[in-house]
């Protein structure tokens, strides 16, 4: 063998160990630099906070675990959310949403579509080719990936796309999986990609997210503009197909717009109140109200940005501030699981926000409402026949 022969051979071998090292490595160090849970000693739940939980049919209106390479069917030792951890908070409604783009140096006030981090990492993660290039053909792959999830559940998950298959789920005591955008931008400028998306299966569909897009401007980009020509077209198509409307990462001239044209009942499915929490995340209290008055829901989430105060006290204040300005049937738990943010309760612990919101004032009745009843409400109301 020649000397030029071995050299090859052995670049060959040194590149085969980093790909493995990245495929194998890279996911999980990049997750747990990004989905972090805050060290905390064992919260202590009364007795009442527990009888309480034991009651609950727990449900949260966002979650990103699909973006992420992981087994949702076993308890994970990084991350938020994964089926065992939801089991011990007795959830009974997950949303999952569908993260498609992220911009580089990601930030709460002005972001631009001209990169996208998450190029790299579907690569990383060996998501199939056609995810690379395609935002549309990245939700459809987080589609999939929560279908074979729920195949190979034993029953214990359920993917729902009707009012009757959620019921059904609650029912059986499995775990209702509804699937969300995080953004529009998956139909590429096209509405007849709006199909696509039912077809697999997504029920609600988020507007924009850290960057403005063909629909209009985000919270977090650079126009601060409202609903495009083409948004409006969205949003009545979006409407039309049956499908709900997220407004959160939406600019407050998108609200606005959407609030001028919708007929329907609107969730901001992970936010914090501006009156309670002063952050460029969060959208004025006005705006809250007039969903609320529409008969819409709002998740409070559970990080910083949104909540100021990660604590579950400091959750449960905030979610006080919430059902006393929208009253507590349009108030749930939004929490953001899993989506590049900080908390210090994992979707496992959530016995320590009951004893918060105990805490708090609630009532054992509202809080079962803001737990999950209010969700299970909205969804057997505006999920389609």
């Amino acid at each position: 063998m020649s000397r030029l022969l071995k050299i090859l051979i052995g670049i060959l071998v040194l590149l085969a160990i980093a790909a493995i090292i990245a495929f194998a490595i890279l996911p999980a160090a990049v997750e747990r630099s990004q989905n972090k849970t805050l060290d905390h000693e064992p919260y202590v739940i009364s007795d009442e906070a527990a009888a309480i939980q034991d009651s609950l049919r727990l449900a949260d209106l966002h979650t990103d675990t699909m973006l992420w390479k992981r087994d949702f069917l076993k308890r994970g030792e990084r991350g938020h959310v994964d089926l065992p951890r939801l089991q011990d908070s007795n959830s009974a409604v997950q949303v999952f949403a569908a993260v498609t783009k992220s911009p580089s140096g990601l930030n709460y006030e002005e972001n631009t579509a001209e990169s996208d981090d998450l190029d790299l990492l579907v690569k990383v993660q060996l998501w199939p080719p056609r995810t690379w290039n395609s935002l549309l053909e990245r939700a459809v792959y987080q589609s999939e990936k929560l279908h074979h999830f729920a195949e190979d559940s034993d029953g214990a998950l359920r993917v729902v796309r009707t009012a009757a298959e959620f019921d059904a789920a609650l029912s059986a005591g499995a775990l209702a999986g509804i699937l969300a955008t995080e953004g529009a931008h998956p139909l590429e400028g096209d509405i007849a990609n709006l199909d696509r998306l039912w077809t697999a299966g997504y029920r609600i569909i988020g507007l924009q997210h850290f960057f403005d897009n063909a629909l209009g401007g985000s919270l977090h980009g650079v126009t601060n503009a409202g609903l495009t020509d083409f948004g409006q077209e969205a949003v009545r198509a979006i409407e039309e197909k049956g499908l709900i409307i997220d407004l959160a990462h939406s600019s407050e001239a998108v609200v606005e717009d959407v609030l001028a044209i919708s007929n329907a009942p609107l969730i901001v499915s992970h936010t914090g109140l501006k009156g309670a929490c002063d952050t460029p995340r969060n959208i004025r209290d006005e705006l809250m109200v007039e969903i609320a008055r529409r008969g819409g829901l709002i998740g409070i989430g559970y990080w910083d940005a949104a909540v100021c105060d990660v604590s579950p006290d400091g959750i449960a204040q905030s979610i006080r501030y919430a059902a006393d300005l929208l009253g507590v049937e349009h108030v749930a738990y939004g929490s953001d699981y899993d989506g590049a943010v900080t908390v210090i309760m994992d979707s496992g612990e959530r016995a320590a926000l009951t004893d918060a919101l105990l805490a708090q004032g609630f009532t054992p009745r509202e809080i079962r409402l803001i737990a999950g009843e209010n969700v299970i409400r909205f969804m057997r109301e505006n999920l389609p026949d």
